[in-house]
């Protein structure tokens, strides 16, 4: 199964790196932009059958290594 990982960070968390989006975005011309937060996206193949294992595992992968909880949040989708 595979499943993908979507990791923003939380609301009130500063993001260096969306505004630095933003302003090089600005610079191209493109000056609608309002606000620019970046996140990741990971995308998982697993050896895994059943849907509700494989989120149980991911959710743990998330807690354990790929999210830090603190200031960032996630979401699973598993296809």
């Amino acid at each position: 199964m595979k499943a993908r990982v979507h990791i923003t960070l939380k609301n009130g968390v500063l993001d260096p790196q969306g505004k630095a989006i933003k302003h090089a975005l600005f610079a191209l011309g493109f000056d609608g932009v309002n606000d620019v937060r970046q996140g990741k996206y990971i995308e998982l193949d697993l050896a895994e059958s059943d849907p509700d294992n494989t989120q149980a595992v991911v959710e743990e992968m998330c807690k354990k290594l790929l999210s830090n909880t603190v200031i960032e949040n996630y979401a699973i989708e598993i296809v």
